[in-house]
């Protein structure tokens, strides 16, 4: 476009450059306006191309954060849904049989024991519910803790690394431990219990046959 008005100024001087002074001195005055417009239109073409180098780098640049933008969310997505996937290995981890074996043996212990102290006769009503309050909370909390590794070794339930499901199965497992070790310990204690009431109860059965 440039080089046509050049050009074309160019023509308008020579066809120009043959005519009287008188229009030869109008036709200078428009040739410096003609060279002058050209000018501020060179000028603008220049600023007209800056803004659309500058709005092409905008919309690149816009582009490239959103694709950048989304690239970290999917990532960020497929390291979560990850997370939410369980490796059989995991699954398969030794502790896991462990604890399930452990809240059973509370359940199965618990049984028995409630059973021989009721059929024993040497505990009240009172001291029988005690007993069987404490058994429902041990019994409650065993269950929680198998709602807890169910959750961690169930895909899709808990946001976990492999060393995480792992860390908390060790927890459970601990867990678990305690409360079997206290069920037992408070078995023994009531069994002693039952042991010397059932030892008294002989002795006072001995003094009243010697004595009638």
């Amino acid at each position: 476009m440039l080089s046509r008005l050049v050009g074309w100024c160019c023509f308008l001087l020579c066809a120009f450059s043959f005519r009287p002074a008188r229009a030869q001195v109008a036709t200078g005055q428009d040739m410096q306006q003609l060279l002058y417009d050209i000018e501020k239109l060179t000028q603008f073409k220049a600023i007209l191309s800056d803004m659309q180098k500058g709005y092409s780098i905008l919309i690149q640049g816009y582009q490239q954060v959103k694709d950048l933008a989304q690239g970290n969310f999917k990532l960020h997505s497929v390291f979560l849904d990850g997370l939410l996937l369980v490796n059989p290995e995991v699954a398969r981890y030794a502790r896991v049989a462990d604890i399930i074996s452990a809240e059973a043996g509370i359940v199965s212990e618990y049984k028995q024991a409630l059973g021989r102290f009721r059929g024993g006769g040497l505990f009240n009503a009172a001291e029988l519910d005690y007993l069987g309050r404490v058994y429902a909370q041990l019994t409650a909390a065993a269950l929680d803790d198998l709602d807890a590794l169910t959750n961690v070794i169930t895909a899709s339930k808990l946001r976990m690394s492999d060393d995480e499901r792992l860390l908390a199965i060790d927890r459970i497992y601990a867990s678990g431990s305690n409360k079997l070790q206290f069920l037992r310990d408070f078995n023994r204690r009531t069994a002693v219990l039952q042991v010397q009431r059932q030892q008294e109860q002989q002795f006072v059965n001995h003094l009243k046959s010697l004595y009638p």
